[in-house]
């Protein structure tokens, strides 16, 4: 009889289908696993919408710029100083590892002699081997001392097997944003909704209790006595559209009050990076030429976060 069951569960359709679809999915989590940096970015990049960013057609050339406004002049520097700021904790605080300067970069701003045969030089190897990253770390057997802590100004070609040594590659984004300000603001937010959810679920317990011990709405209890400061972050229901008697619109109510707290709590409350579109072609060239793991820093004048390309 088991080995009858068995047959029947094999031989109906949509149990069949099921387990094809979990092996299938099995495998792709096994083939993932196995492939190589490079592989792994090449699949996402094919989930990319073509309207967004078209990875067969050539890049879109970008016109020399004419002027440097302050702005610029002032992001400039605020990105040197963090680009600075984390090679230099990196070298001083790494045992087996060196930051080294990589990303094409100049004292020449537009407007200046000599700016356009750099830009133009630029674009030309943004095209060849994508967008370098800011910085290069090595393992320090693979370090080159005779190349030195910057190779930034050195010509791609020179330096091809060397980049390829590399074990990630790192693009600093810096920022005026006060993070520690921003995560206070936050855990305000967070106390401030925790504690009104926590008193919405109190007072729908203690005065409509009677109304929720109906069979249909008792699960309300459960939820409710499921809900703490720890798992109002998981919490998830669906607000009731009660509304035969006074009591059950006053009870709907909260369970809204306590669905819009909940949902307050759960909003993110981390700093992100949202990537230029123009700048994912250029990124996923040098993936593609290097195969070496990149990574994007976002450094403040107190913290410093890192996110992986994968996650984008």
């Amino acid at each position: 009889m088991k080995g009858n069951a068995t047959n029947d569960r094999v031989n109906n359709p949509e149990i069949a289908k099921s387990i094809q679809k979990s092996l299938t999915l099995r495998y792709s989590i096994l083939e993932y696993e196995k492939m190589n940096y490079y592989d792994k970015i090449k699949k996402l990049a094919q989930c990319v919408p073509v309207e967004l960013v078209d990875f067969e057609q050539p890049r879109d050339q970008a016109r020399t710029p004419t002027q440097a406004s302050s702005n610029f002049i002032t992001n400039k520097e605020q990105g040197d100083w963090a680009e600075n700021l984390v090679a230099r904790a990196i070298n001083e605080t790494a045992k087996n590892l060196v930051a080294v300067k990589y990303g094409k970069s100049d004292d020449l701003v537009a407007g200046e002699y000599g700016f356009d045969s750099f830009y133009q030089d630029f674009q030309t190897e943004l095209d060849t081997i994508g967008k370098r990253p800011d910085l290069l770390i090595f393992n320090k057997v693979d370090f080159d001392s005779s190349l030195g802590f910057d190779i930034s100004q050195i010509p791609h070609h020179q330096i091809m097997e060397y980049v390829k040594k590399a074990v990630a590659g790192i693009e600093v984004r810096s920022s005026a944003f006060l993070i520690d300000r921003y995560e206070e603001a936050m855990q305000t937010k967070t106390e401030k909704f925790t504690q009104i959810a926590l008193q919405t679920k109190d007072k729908i317990l203690a005065e409509f209790s009677d109304v929720l011990q109906h069979p249909s709405r008792f699960n309300y209890i459960e939820l409710l006595n499921g809900i703490t400061k720890e798992t109002l972050s998981i919490t998830d229901f669906r607000t009731p559209s009660w509304s035969s008697s006074e009591r059950l619109i006053q009870v709907k109510q909260l369970f809204r009050q306590l669905k819009t707290a909940i949902r307050e709590i759960q909003k993110r409350d981390y700093l992100s990076i949202t990537p230029k579109v123009e700048d994912i072609k250029v990124v996923y060239k040098w993936i593609e030429t290097f195969n070496v793991p990149h990574f994007i820093f976002k450094s403040s004048s107190t913290k410093c976060m890192e996110f992986h390309l994968s996650r984008f």
